[in-house]
């Protein structure tokens, strides 16, 4: 089985909290990434939006774009508008081959507002959610016919949180959108990271290891806390340094045939825990569980075919 090393640029800048940026430029963060031993990057802030200059910066560096996150409105918006808002990053991503365009729902989500606690995230009705999994079915097919596939990000704060959410929109939605699994969002959540897989192996297209510390997220005051609170206060972080067992998840991964992507996205106080120092640590803990586990970990070089 072959697997890919790739990271999130959330750690040297976060798009919600700029407090938790470090102030290095994206060549900067792309030579750090690649120096810690990852092959993959994904989209972020500081990234070109030209084809031709994206793919300049990722020769430099021989890294890949590894996928990049959308934020999508279908839980209140009609699909015309999310097609035009989201056919400029099925060209870009097209152009330099990356494998999925990451869709996080922030329609009626409280994620980006530090005002709102985290028991007062949105909540679909069993009618709703089924209405809502049908849409995400359709655009999920449209853009794969364009020839650029989603991977739906479960998510802190958002409509499908929640394991028992997630059961009900991958239940009520179909193949033609794939699903990102994200470690560290469904254990914030409650959820048995294991079960998730046994449960949804089938439709799992890209994979986030985020780790989560324990006796942080334990000790969140959910009436008044919220999930940017979580965040600042360090609730995730690299795997190898946080509460979650790499080991098990992984292997359980390749029990199900998963191939493909494994991306550290790990946001937090660089001041506290600098990136590079992090992005190693992330890298030898996922270099030790996935070759443990029987993958063949590979190097893509550009352009990445």
């Amino acid at each position: 089985m072959k697997a890919k090393l790739g990271i999130s640029p959330i750690a040297w800048w976060n798009d919600d909290l700029p407090e938790l940026s470090d102030d290095v430029s994206l060549e900067e963060c792309l030579r750090q990434s690649r120096s810690a031993g990852f092959t993959g990057i994904e989209k972020g802030r500081r990234f070109p939006d030209d084809p031709t200059v994206m793919s300049s910066i990722l020769k430099m560096v021989n890294v890949a774009l590894c996928g990049g996150w959308f934020s999508g409105t279908l839980v209140n918006e009609d699909i015309a508008t999310n097609k035009h808002r989201i056919q400029p990053m099925i060209d870009l991503f097209k152009a330099v081959n990356a494998p999925c365009i990451v869709y996080g729902e922030v329609g009626h989500s409280i994620q980006s507002d530090r005002s709102r606690p985290l028991a007062t995230k949105p909540v679909l009705s069993d009618a709703d959610m089924k209405a809502y999994a049908r849409r995400m079915t359709e655009f999920g097919e449209w853009c794969a016919g364009q020839g650029m596939p989603l991977s739906y990000h479960h998510h802190m704060a958002a409509v499908v949180q929640f394991e028992h959410e997630l059961d009900t929109f991958m239940k009520c939605s179909g193949e033609g959108i794939p699903l990102l699994f994200d470690t560290g969002h469904l254990a914030f959540a409650g959820g048995d990271v294991l079960r998730v897989i046994d449960n949804h192996h089938k439709r799992i297209s890209h994979v986030h290891v985020k780790d989560i510390r324990g006796p942080v997220i334990k000790a969140l005051d959910w009436r008044t806390q919220s999930f940017l609170d979580a965040v600042a206060l360090g609730a995730f972080t690299v795997p190898g340094d946080g509460s979650l067992d790499f080991g098990a998840i992984v292997q359980k991964l390749a029990g199900y045939g998963y191939e493909g992507w494994f991306v550290v996205e790990a946001e937090q106080d660089p001041r506290k825990n600098p990136p590079l120092r992090m992005a190693e640590m992330g890298y030898a803990e996922l270099m030790r569980v996935t070759t443990k586990a029987g993958y063949v970990v590979e190097a893509p070089t550009f352009p990445w075919r």
